[in-house]
């Protein structure tokens, strides 16, 4: 993982010369990166090239349309964070069959969990060296809270143990060490996390002296460093099909992916029906938009809904550098991130204002933002609140539910916009929140207030995130199969169309078009190829259901408004 590229400036091309492409620009400056037959996992379509200032990233040598999938991998290590180790297969990751049905747990550590014998037998040759260390962790834990090790120490174990099985000289062990290590330029607010880390792996793999760790590579103090900094700047997020974050995995061929806070492509684990559990987890690289050849594939280090300062702070922390993509280098004047409504109510929307720039004037007709102190109050205070709800979520939802029920009305009132920060987060979690609550308690209520939520957060989304983008097109699936959820007490009385969400047949019409819509875009965000991965064929077979019921719909109304014509004629 490299940085981003800076925002090239506005430069006349030379006299006499025709202008190049920005693609052949790129490849002007840049040179093939020798593989030494490793990455095999790289298809034709792409290369991998170097430049001085930006190091080595993905090249696209053919067209890309958006929507194709540009490489899919089964990452060479992948691990379940602690909280998931009872609900998905260590091994394929996938989800228990059903809530009722549950996984098998390994009967010697009783830690982790599979769904199928061969997903078992398939992981022995990881788990074997695994489970004895996770025995002998939990055997000399202090308490059951840290009975198991963080996945990040689980994570290097097993890269450690697949070099040793696969053979330090090999391809798989190979592309580990071509990886980035950016070791010789950590910040010491790093060196107490990666010391932390050291400790903590050295502890799991139950070694008492360096000479001990030969046998993994690491032959000093510093090929741990290294070993350490290159899982630290390379490692992604595991993710369940529709998105939640479940653990995390090594994929030495996409980590090649440069940054950018305004991504071409994108990373997903689609889930595709049909495709067998040994190629699982698949981590697939997809094109959000149509990419040129000779263009560099780039995806999002961070969070691309965050405003700057803490896009930037977060890979400074994790990646050691500074971004200075388009988006970074040359914002909107008004960034949809940070954002407030006209004071004035004529339509346009003001830059949120700052603690060191607390002058802010709508970008349509120039008011001037007046309640500053109290726009920077609620933005502390919602800030604040999103952290504890957060915290919160799983452990006490009714507590994390009542913050955010009382902090989204502060937030609204002070003007910030549905896609501003943290207004949007809030609202994504409050409907995270109530969707959880409904199988507890369905009522008329408690659904069309969820439906509201998910409204505003996939409304907050549209602008920020580029059409076809995984996130979108997840926000927009579950706000309408929330509107084809039944109604448990529709009102007797005709909806007012101003109301929302309607009832009846224009509650179900709208599911269906929100429906249609997701699926448009989770075939882009999770490839055409795999037909929108199990998110895209879940909607796919939603919007079958809707079809056959607004046509009984349909029919039922065709029926009485001909016998009300036949009973008017016998008269």
């Amino acid at each position: 993982m490299q940085v981003d590229p800076p925002a090239p400036n506005a430069a006349s091309p030379a006299v006499g010369k025709a202008p190049e492409s920005e693609a052949q620009q790129q490849k002007a400056t840049t040179k093939p990166v020798d593989l030494h037959g490793c990455h095999a996992a790289l298809p034709s379509t792409v290369e991998i090239r170097e430049s001085e200032r930006h190091g080595r990233g993905i090249y696209t040598k053919s067209a890309l349309s958006a929507g194709s999938v540009i490489l899919a991998t089964v990452p060479h290590v992948s691990v379940l964070s602690t909280p998931y180790l009872d609900q998905y297969c260590s091994s394929c990751a996938a989800p228990a069959p059903t809530p009722d049905a549950s996984l098998k747990r390994c009967p010697k550590c009783k830690t982790v969990y599979y769904c199928s014998q061969e997903c078992q037998n398939r992981d022995w040759t990881w788990h074997k060296h695994e489970c004895s260390a996770l025995q002998k962790w939990a055997a000399s834990a202090p308490s059951q809270d840290v009975s198991v090790p963080s996945d990040a120490v689980r994570c290097l174990g097993r890269i450690l143990w697949g070099s040793q099985k696969e053979g330090l000289d090999s391809n798989w062990a190979k592309e580990i060490r071509m990886m980035q290590s950016n070791r010789s330029s950590l910040k010491p607010s790093s060196f107490e996390s990666h010391t932390h880390l050291a400790h903590s792996l050295v502890r799991y793999l139950g070694v008492g002296s360096p000479a001990e760790l030969q046998p993994y590579g690491l032959n000093s103090a510093g090929d741990l460093v290294d070993l350490i900094s290159r899982f630290t700047t390379n490692t992604f997020t595991l993710t369940s099909f529709s998105l939640t974050p479940i653990g995390i995995c090594v994929a030495p061929s996409v980590a090649f992916a440069n940054h950018s806070c305004n991504p071409n492509a994108v990373i997903v684990f689609p889930r595709t029906p049909g495709t067998p559990s040994s190629k699982e987890p698949s981590l697939n690289l997809i094109a959000l938009r149509d990419i040129a050849p000779g263009k560099e594939v780039r995806i999002s280090y961070v969070d691309t809904t965050l405003p700057k300062r803490l896009r930037q702070q977060e890979l400074a922390e994790t990646y050691n550098f500074t971004c200075q993509c388009k988006v970074c280098a040359r914002p909107p004047p008004v960034d949809p991130r940070e954002s407030l409504w006209c004071p004035k109510n004529c339509g346009g929307t003001c830059p949120l204002p700052a603690e060191e720039d607390n002058i802010a004037r709508c970008g349509k007709c120039k008011a001037v933002v007046t309640n500053v102190d109290a726009v920077l109050d609620a933005v502390r205070i919602g800030q604040e609140a999103l952290d504890k709800a957060t915290s919160l979520q799983f452990k006490d939802p009714a507590k994390a539910r009542q913050l955010t029920t009382n902090i989204i009305p502060i937030l609204t009132s002070a003007g910030l916009t549905p896609s501003s920060h943290p207004l949007l987060a809030m609202t994504h979690l409050h409907q995270e929140l109530l969707i959880a609550s409904l199988s507890n308690s369905l009522s008329q209520e408690s659904l069309d207030e969820a439906i509201r939520a998910a409204a505003k957060y996939s409304a907050g989304l549209q602008n920020l995130l580029p059409k076809g983008h995984p996130i979108r097109a997840i926000a927009l699936g579950e706000l309408g199969k929330l509107l084809a959820v039944d109604e448990p007490a529709p009102p007797s009385d005709p909806t007012p169309a101003a109301k929302f969400p309607p009832s009846g047949p224009p509650r179900l019409k709208l599911a269906y078009e929100s429906l249609v819509r997701a699926r448009e875009e989770l075939l882009i965000g999770f490839g055409k190829s795999n037909g929108g991965g199990h998110v895209g064929q879940d909607v796919r077979e939603a919007i079958v259901r809707l079809e056959k019921e607004l046509g009984q719909w349909n029919t039922g109304i065709k029926n009485v408004l001909e016998d009300s014509v036949l009973a008017q004629r016998a008269k």
